[in-house]
């Protein structure tokens, strides 16, 4: 009875460490946050972070018709044949096999052989079973490491998910910008022009010298020369988020200008230990953290016996009748054992390196998840500090287009030369370009920010990702 006892206690534990999380210290809230919050950025879902209807088609279409999404997708259902394939060994393999076969013989020794002989007839069918007994758990550890693989290239996906939303954001955001750089060029071109057009008429009267004119001339070019680069490079932008949605290259359509997008809401970030139940590049260093640690009980199984256990019903005849009246039937049962006794270390050799693997697989997720606290802390002040220089830098633009309306009156009155023109309008159009830029940088934080706390995560599946029912395709018109 002890034996028998045994054999099932063994049956029910999978030989092996069993999993445990490995110690990350999470910090109580992140860097200059006096305290946590249960509430987070990252409950919110995408489409209600970009509230822009055009950027909102663009994310749907590359989470749709997205190569990244499709080949994503392509790689977990790999992952799920993969650990279907080895649960599979959980359970007894049965197989069949049937012949029939009709011949003649010639007669052994026979001078004349052709022509001798007898016909002979031959009919046999088999069903047969095979299933290894698992005692050691080693064919559960395999199924464990198959479905944390599995899990992990589940992750995977949702991380690709999240990061195509910030891709296609950030892009959009850098389209905006350029745009708004493009206006601002054209505005200083006409500008210039218009100064020329001025000092031309002076220069007819007398009023002015040539130097003047020349000056503001070669102005107005350089100022020009910036808008077949702007061009250039929103064309390239436009390219790049028709590769993302997967389409050809081709224009995209804006929607509202990037000085007139809404701002997302101001939502606390949470609580740092969130992040290891949300982000998803986490969640899936996890589970390869669990597979290396599968992967450990295999390698001890390896040291262990495989015991199977076969079996075989079937049937032999040389007549057909015999074999459908049941006349020439056939079993037979088997156990057998196979197991190691010299390898040379190989063994060994196998389980030091699955331990090793483990150890990093542990240790990346220990960095992933310190990574993970340094993005969201990056993130959060980038977004509290670049309000402030986008604030000062309002200020300063208004300020220059105040001196340039001044300098120009100042100028037409004959109180001041035309350098004094020039020179507040050198200042005011680099201001007003980089308070575009640092608008887009205001964008791009949030996006980071959103990604950072693995945004989305309540969305369960991809088809919850795409968004809340069919959304119109952006197409240029």
């Amino acid at each position: 009875m002890r034996p028998v006892l045994a054999v099932f206690f063994l049956a029910g534990c999978a030989i092996g460490p069993n999993y445990k999380r490995p110690t990350v210290e999470a910090p109580a809230a992140f860097r200059d946050q006096a305290t946590g919050s249960d509430r987070s950025f990252a409950d919110i879902a995408w489409w209600e972070v970009y509230r822009d209807d055009r950027l909102k088609e663009l994310i749907h279409a590359a989470l749709v018709d997205g190569y990244d999404a499709r080949i994503a997708a392509a790689r977990v259902e790999q992952s799920r044949a993969i650990a279907a394939r080895i649960h599979g060994q959980l359970f007894p393999a049965i197989a069949y096999e049937a012949d029939a076969d009709r011949g003649r013989n010639a007669v052994f020794g026979s001078p004349n052989a052709q022509g001798t002989g007898s016909v002979t007839n031959g009919f046999d069918g088999f069903v047969g079973a095979a299933w290894e007994l698992d005692l050691w758990g080693r064919v559960r550890r395999l199924n464990e490491q198959a479905r944390s693989q599995y899990l992990s290239s589940e992750e995977a996906r949702r991380g690709v998910l999240l990061s195509l939303v910030s891709q296609v954001a950030t892009a959009y955001f850098e389209l905006l910008e350029l745009d708004e750089e493009l206006a601002i060029a054209h505005q200083e071109t006409d500008s210039f022009g218009d100064s020329l057009k001025l000092f031309n008429q002076r220069l007819a009267g007398g009023i002015v010298s040539e130097l003047e004119t020349s000056s503001a001339e070669a102005a107005m070019a350089t100022s020009a020369a910036q808008v077949p680069e702007l061009e250039r490079q929103i064309a390239i932008k436009e390219n790049q988020i028709s590769v993302l949605i997967g389409r050809s290259p081709g224009a995209i359509i804006r929607g509202a200008r990037l000085s007139d997008q809404p701002v997302p809401p101001d939502v606390p970030a949470g609580l740092p230990s969130q992040l290891l139940e949300r982000r998803p590049d986490i969640r899936e260093a996890e589970e390869n953290v669990r597979a290396a640690n599968a992967e450990i009980g295999v390698i001890v199984g390896g040291f262990l016996p495989h015991i199977g256990l076969s079996a075989v019903l079937g049937a032999v005849s040389p007549q057909l009748d015999d074999i459908t009246s049941r006349k020439a039937g056939l079993w037979s049962v088997g156990a057998q054992a196979t197991g190691p006794i010299f390898q040379g270390g190989g063994l060994r050799g196998q389980y030091l390196q699955a331990k090793e693997a483990w150890v990093e697989a542990k240790l990346q997720y220990q960095q992933t998840a310190l990574n993970a606290f340094a993005e969201v802390a990056d993130a959060l002040v980038s977004r509290q500090k670049l309000a402030g220089v986008r604030g000062q830098q309002e200020r300063a633009v208004r300020a220059y287009q105040d001196a340039v309306r001044i300098s120009m009156q100042r100028y037409t009155m004959g109180n001041a030369s035309y350098y004094e023109v020039l020179q507040e309008q050198q200042l005011l159009f680099p201001a007003e370009v980089a308070l575009a830029q640092t608008r887009r940088n205001e964008f791009t934080a949030i996006i980071q920010l959103y990604q950072a706390l693995g945004g989305g995560w309540n969305l369960k599946d991809a088809t919850a990702w795409t968004g809340p029912g069919p959304v119109e395709r952006a197409s240029p018109k």
